[in-house]
This record gives structure tokens, C-alpha cells and sequence, in this order.
């Protein structure tokens, strides 16, 4: 496949499945990521967004299946497909006994870059991220906003094609969420490709071009925004595809 067409999907996956014992975490999955696009991949919790993504990005093996990154095989050339993207996973510990400065050039060094690009591309970003005065603070003394942010520098500091993150806005307070959402907004206007995992319909409808929705290991719809969503906002619509339920209920020692 030639990876350098704009025909072909900055991820695409094929019949991914994961089991976790007798309990099916994802199954038969197929999803296509546009190049260019900001992909919300929305879903419950426990829906398998995680589990996903992980074997999208060679965290976790699939037990069936394929992922492409940019027309690059996952499993079959990892370094290859690996340099073409940068990932912010849910729950995966950092170096947090370096600095924030420390951690970012690390992240460049080790793939590859040489050390005056690193430095140049570090300190930018720090500063876009609001970063500057805790460049020399050590990783594990900040707090859940900058740790996302350090973790985003470090996942774009190579400049991928396509950034995976996952729940990049969980814990994250609004000043940081907002600086967060600026820079990945200005990467996909000069021609990147994100998709993020969230629950939230309000950040995903107010963000994504394009939405894919998962419930139980499997996609029920995808598509652009207003392909999946239709007539109506996108909470509605999840909620229509998932069937969740409880909405409306009480409790009646609740009323004072």
C-alpha cells in the first residue's frame, strides 16, 4: 500500500479482537481514521476504548486482527509505524523523576532526532503547552494538568503524522484543557490527524470533524459528526446506539 496517498487512512483497522479470559473485550472491530480528520472514539466505560487504541499502537497484541498507522503494518513493522505516531495513554507511568525539560528531550532522543532539533523542539513546546517555569521541576511534582501536557510535548516532540491519545482531558482543569485543545486544533490544521477516547459528548461535538462510537468490544456507528449524530446532538445519539438507561430516575429521600 502506498502510504504517501491521501486515500490512505492515517489509522485503519481491521477485525481487531481482544479477549481478557472468557470475557470479550473488543470484537471484530473495523474502523478507518482519515488523514487530516479529529476523531473522537467515544464509549462508555469499559466499552474497550482502551484496549483499542493499545492495539492500534502496539501496546497490546491483538489476539485477530490488523492495524495500519499511514499504510504501515503495526505488528509487522512497529519501528516504522511507530515513528509516524505519537501516543498518550491512559494510565502508563512517566519518568517522573526527571524534569518536564528532561522528559520531552528523552522522548526526542529515542527516536532518534539529534540533540540541537530536540532542544529547539523542547523548548517551543513548553512554552505553547504554558510549561516554561516548570521545565526544571521534576515530572512527579506536578500537577494531573501538567502531567498531561508534559505527556502530550513528548508525544509530538517528533512531529507524527497521527496522535492517539486517550482521554487527554480527564483530570484536567479547565485552563489546561483549554491550552491543550488550541495546540492539538492548530495540529490539524497544518495537516494532522488525532483521535482522542472520551466520554464526554459535549468536548467530542464541540472538537471532532469525525466520531466513532463503541460500546461492549464493538463499533456501533461511524462517520463524520453529522453522519453519525443526524437530527440530533451526539449525546442523544450515543445514547440511542448504547441504551443506556437511568436518566431519568429519582430518589424520593433525595427530595427535602
Amino acid at each position: 500500500m502506498d502510504s504517501t496517498s491521501s486515500d490512505v487512512p492515517a489509522l485503519r483497522l481491521r477485525g481487531l479482537a481482544k479477549r481478557f479470559g472468557q470475557t470479550p473485550a473488543v470484537e471484530n472491530l473495523h474502523l478507518d481514521v482519515p488523514r487530516g480528520s479529529f476523531y473522537g472514539f467515544v464509549g462508555p466505560n469499559g466499552a474497550g476504548k482502551t484496549t483499542t487504541l493499545s492495539m492500534a499502537t502496539g501496546l497490546m497484541r491483538p489476539d485477530a486482527g490488523i492495524a495500519e498507522v499511514v499504510g504501515v503494518d503495526v505488528w509487522a513493522h512497529p519501528r516504522e509505524a511507530k515513528r509516524r505516531m505519537g501516543v498518550l495513554a491512559d494510565g502508563v507511568m512517566l519518568f517522573h523523576k526527571l524534569t518536564g525539560a528532561q522528559l520531552v528531550s528523552y522522548a526526542g532522543l529515542l527516536r532518534g532526532m539529534d540533540r540541537e532539533t530536540v532542544q529547539t523542539r523542547t523548548a517551543d513546546l513548553l512554552r505553547v503547552l504554558g510549561l516554561e517555569e516548570a521545565a526544571g521541576k521534576l515530572v512527579q511534582d506536578y500537577s494531573a494538568g501538567m502531567t498531561k501536557k508534559i505527556a502530550l510535548a513528548s508525544a509530538m516532540v517528533h512531529a507524527p503524522e497521527l496522535l492517539v491519545l486517550d482521554e487527554p482531558f480527564e483530570a484536567v482543569d479547565p485552563v489546561s484543557a483549554r491550552t491543550i485543545r488550541g495546540l492539538l486544533e492548530s495540529y490539524v490544521a497544518s495537516g494532522g490527524t488525532v483521535i482522542l477516547s472520551s466520554h464526554v459528548m459535549d468536548l467530542v461535538q464541540r472538537m471532532c470533524s469525525h466520531v466513532g462510537i463503541i460500546s461492549e468490544g464493538r463499533l456501533l456507528d461511524s462517520g463524520t459528526l453529522r453522519e453519525v449524530q443526524g437530527e440530533v446532538d451526539l449525546e442523544t445519539r450515543f445514547v440511542e446506539l448504547v441504551g443506556l438507561d437511568g436518566g431519568d430516575q429519582e430518589l424520593s429521600w433525595l427530595h427535602l
